[in-house]
This record gives C-alpha cells, sequence and structure tokens, in this order.
C-alpha cells in the first residue's frame, strides 16, 4: 500500500528516505514541493532525479483527502466538506478577516465528548483523523483559493476535541510550522480544548508551539456539567489548575472561550461568578453568542444582555472581547459543524 507521505514529520521522512537510499537533502527538497509549492506530482520536481521520482511515485501517495464540496456565506466565510479515503467526511472553515486568513481544522470524525450546545458531539465520534488528514486539509484549501491568497492563521477548532487526537494533532503541527513547510509560527495557530486535564498536563514545553484555548462556558460545576459532561472527571478547579501549570512563552495568556447561551449562562450573576473565579489568573475571555442550530435546545441571548456581560467583565478589569459570528447562515459557525453518514 502507498504511503502516505504528509503523515511524516521532516526528521520522520529523512529515516524513511535513508532506508531507500536517498540522501537527507531530499526530504528538504519534498518538503518544499509539497507544502511551498504545492505540487504534488513527483514527475515535476524538477531538482529530483527521474530514478527518484518513479521511487516515490510507486512508495507515497500525496493526498490523503478531497474537497468534495464548498459553500460560500454571505460575509465571504467558505465551508469545506472533505471526503476522506474510507468514505467518510469531515467538514472545515475558511474565514477571511483581513489581514488574516484563517482556516478552521478538524481533527476528529465527529467528537466523543457530548458537549450539549455543539452539533458535532450529535454525530458521536468516529474515528481520529491521522496527521496527514490533518495537514492535508490545509494543502488542499491553499491549492483550491490559488496563491495570490494566503492562508495566515488555523485554529485546531473544527470538528473533534484535538487532545483527544494529541499525538497526531501534536505531529500535524509540527509539520505545519516545519522551517521547509507551510512556516506557520506558533502565534498563527490556536489549539482549542474542553479542557482534558491529562493531556494539558503532559504538554509541557509542548504548549510552547501553539496558542491555547480552552473551551469554558460556566463558571459554576453544576453548569458546566450540564453544558460538558466532561466537567464531571474534570471539574473546573482542576482545570483551571491545570492551565496555570502550562509552560507559555512570555506576556502569553490562555484563552477562555465562553457560548452564551440565553438564560443559561448570560446573567448578571454569571458574570460575577466568571469574575470571582479568574481573580489572581490573567486570561482573556472569548465571549462567544450561541449560533442557534437545528436540533440544539439553545437560545441565542439578546445583544443588550451580551453587552451587558461583557461591561461587568470589563469593569473588572478582564481582557473580554464578543466575537463576530462568521458562516452562520451556511451552518459554518462555531458548534454548527457535522457531517452526515458515511457514502456508499
Amino acid at each position: 500500500m502507498p504511503l502516505p507521505i504528509k503523515n511524516y514529520t521532516k526528521e520522520e521522512l529523512v529515516e524513511l528516505l535513508k532506508k531507500m537510499g536517498e540522501p537527507r537533502f531530499r526530504a528538504t527538497q519534498l518538503f518544499k514541493w509539497l507544502y511551498q509549492k504545492g505540487v504534488t506530482d513527483f514527475t515535476t520536481m524538477t531538482d529530483i532525479s527521474k530514478i527518484s521520482q518513479r521511487k516515490f511515485d510507486a512508495t507515497f501517495l500525496t493526498h490523503s483527502l478531497e474537497i468534495e464540496t464548498s459553500e460560500i456565506s454571505r460575509d465571504g466565510t467558505t465551508k469545506y466538506l472533505y471526503r476522506l479515503s474510507d468514505g467518510q467526511a469531515v467538514e472545515g472553515v475558511l474565514i477571511p478577516d483581513s489581514p488574516r486568513l484563517t482556516l478552521c481544522v478538524s481533527t476528529q470524525v465527529g467528537c466523543r465528548m457530548g458537549c450539549a450546545f455543539c452539533k458535532t458531539a450529535r454525530m458521536g465520534w468516529r474515528r481520529d483523523l491521522q496527521a496527514g488528514e490533518i495537514v492535508d486539509q490545509v494543502c488542499r484549501v491553499q491549492a483550491a483559493i490559488g496563491p495570490k491568497r494566503k492562508i495566515t492563521n488555523l485554529v485546531f477548532m473544527g470538528m473533534g476535541e484535538p487532545l483527544d487526537n494529541l499525538a497526531n494533532t501534536l505531529k500535524a503541527i509540527e509539520i505545519l510550522g516545519a522551517p521547509d513547510g507551510f512556516q506557520f509560527s506558533h502565534r498563527r495557530i490556536t489549539v482549542s480544548t474542553c479542557g482534558l486535564v491529562d493531556q494539558l498536563q503532559t504538554l509541557g514545553e509542548k504548549a510552547k508551539r501553539f496558542r491555547l484555548a480552552v473551551s469554558l462556558n460556566a463558571a459554576d460545576n453544576e453548569t458546566r456539567s450540564r453544558l460538558m459532561p466532561i466537567n464531571r472527571t474534570y471539574p473546573i478547579e482542576r482545570l483551571l489548575s491545570a492551565c496555570r501549570a502550562i509552560s507559555l512563552r512570555n506576556r502569553e495568556r490562555i484563552t477562555f472561550e465562553y457560548v452564551m447561551l440565553k438564560g443559561v449562562n448570560d446573567r448578571e450573576r454569571d458574570a460575577k461568578a466568571l469574575i470571582n473565579l479568574f481573580k489572581g489568573f490573567k486570561a482573556k475571555i472569548n465571549l462567544i453568542p450561541f449560533n442557534e442550530t437545528e436540533g440544539i435546545p439553545f437560545k441565542r441571548p439578546d445583544e443588550v444582555s451580551i453587552r451587558k456581560f461583557q461591561e461587568l467583565l470589563l469593569k473588572a478589569h478582564m481582557t473580554a472581547i464578543i466575537r463576530d459570528s462568521r458562516g452562520d447562515d451556511i451552518s459554518a459557525a462555531c458548534g454548527q459543524l457535522a457531517t452526515a453518514s458515511p457514502a456508499s
């Protein structure tokens, strides 16, 4: 069976090519062709010998997914449906916000976390994505939009829980940040988690490869457990303790995401509880008004309630930003990604 070449880090590829009788610098050449130039036909890689081209063509698979459909929102956001080699599918979202062009990346087919406000959770978990399938989302979208537009930022906030697929997520980030590849810096990669404390505790220095965002959504355990079953295993106190222990770069802060649900966590008392929770903890709060979705029994708060909630946080000298919904008219906004059963 051909080997998916995008599953390999630079050093892994060096070792594999060495066994094939190829020099070390060949891995650098391949990384530049695949990720900087977007070339996937080995026969057009002009600085590689014909013998090696044929060898690679017989050994490697350059694509692990295809863009099956794309849909453009009224605000310019594009939602992609990627078809995987086994017939499963995942979605991704490209968000234009000049000068940034951000791609929302998926790490799993479905999700096992069961968050009550998330459509992906209704799918359940089907399987993890391999590192190459994560990387290939970036490759395929970049090829689709052409060389005049460049993806500048990546957010691992698509389908799935990135830390539930930690090894492949970290491997994909290493490949995407490689100097001979896409060269995404840690400032341009954000990984969002619902709060898997054991995995957070294993990150250590690896957390410096990306910015970290934690989906919080409530300031008390009773409400958070109702919204996010993971809180029954890792309550807020354990989560914040793990966050405090994460090794970050100087002056960097963890972002906490707070999906605002009408009558559930958007009241004045909820804001005050959030203020008390973060006393002595420097954090950035992203307020995300709920994107209403068919089959999900929550409502978006009104604008007055959203602004009042933010003002209470700002008066307490917290950093609180209201995040705009993008692509909600095509079900591409936060919490709206989901796919049907695999094609027959």
